[in-house]
């Protein structure tokens, strides 16, 4: 079996697209298909760079008139990096969709100040890509918008978030997120964090957690697992679609059976059952074991 294609780590964005959809799972990890850039997706990448950005100023400089003012150039960097995006205003001659886009942004990083204050904030860490390998042997990795260490050592974790902060029966989801985040960090730097933070720019909320060892613990036996739930996939070539609301908004549904579609030829060689020769190809076996997410994400988690 070839092993370039097999998944190899944990981020928080392909454990919740395996929670969501385990066929969603292998058309981005093991397939590998490309998916189209989304207004909404693009503008919470501009954000999140315009945020980061805002802290090379000195705290005095950090207002929220210059972070507006950094939205224009982010996004000809961002274009510059990623010229496909150019495709989200074809045909918008006048500018006019852009213009409004770019509106929306810089409403969002103005809305920020409300919920913080840059000026009294000096980050220990932005955009931190951080990766553990627990005693399993599973290697855990992401990236965390930014860290916060006080005086005392206490670290605070905090994510932005462009949408609006989800209605209580969905708040697990995005905490799950955060509690990946907390876990990795436990894992590799031998300290808790103290407190867990997302900001909702939409809506103007700000969500806070406080984890202990057991919590982080729990997460970790799901995420062991979903591990081997994934494993167990990837060695059968048994990945199910799992329909929900959700999938409206994917850009599979042409390679999906629910809207009869066919997947491409799995990528990957099978064991061969017994009295049969490998193939890359399987017949449906019993549906694999999916630990229950803990909510469905407000909109998607970022990761590698």
């Amino acid at each position: 079996m070839s092993t370039s294609q097999q998944p190899s780590s944990l981020s928080p964005s392909r454990a919740s697209d395996f929670m969501q959809c385990p066929l969603l799972y292998r058309f981005r990890v093991i397939d590998k298909l490309p998916e189209r850039p989304s207004e909404a997706a693009t503008r919470g990448t501009l954000v999140h760079a315009v945020l980061e950005r805002l802290f090379d100023a000195p705290a005095v400089e950090r207002t929220a008139p210059r972070a507006r003012s950094l939205v224009p150039g982010q996004w000809e960097r961002l274009l510059e990096s990623r010229p496909e995006l150019a495709g989200l205003f074809a045909g918008d001659e006048g500018g006019e969709r852009l213009g409004r886009w770019l509106s929306e942004a810089e409403l969002l990083v103005e809305r920020w100040f409300s919920l913080e204050d840059p000026t009294r904030l000096e980050p220990a860490e932005r955009e931190l890509f951080v990766e553990t390998e627990l005693e399993s042997g599973l290697r855990l990795r992401g990236v965390i918008d930014r860290v916060d260490v006080a005086p005392s050592g206490e670290v605070r974790i905090v994510d932005y978030k462009t949408g609006k902060a989800p209605r209580p029966e969905y708040a697990e989801g995005a905490l799950f997120q955060m509690k990946f985040y907390a876990l990795v960090v436990w894992r590799w730097k031998r300290v808790v964090p103290r407190r867990l933070q997302l900001v909702y720019l939409g809506s103007g909320d700000v969500v806070t957690y406080d984890p202990v060892p057991e919590d982080l613990e729990r997460v970790e036996r799901k995420l062991l697992a979903l591990w081997e739930a994934i494993r167990e996939a990837t060695r059968t070539g048994d990945w199910r679609p799992r329909p929900t609301k959700l999938c409206g908004w994917c850009d599979h549904q042409a390679v999906c059976p629910e809207f009869g579609g066919t997947p491409p030829v799995y990528p990957l060689t099978v064991p061969p059952r017994q009295g049969t020769e490998p193939s890359p190809v399987t017949e449906p076996g019993p549906p694999v074991a999916v630990p229950e997410g803990e909510g469905v994400p407000v909109e998607p988690v970022r990761g590698v």
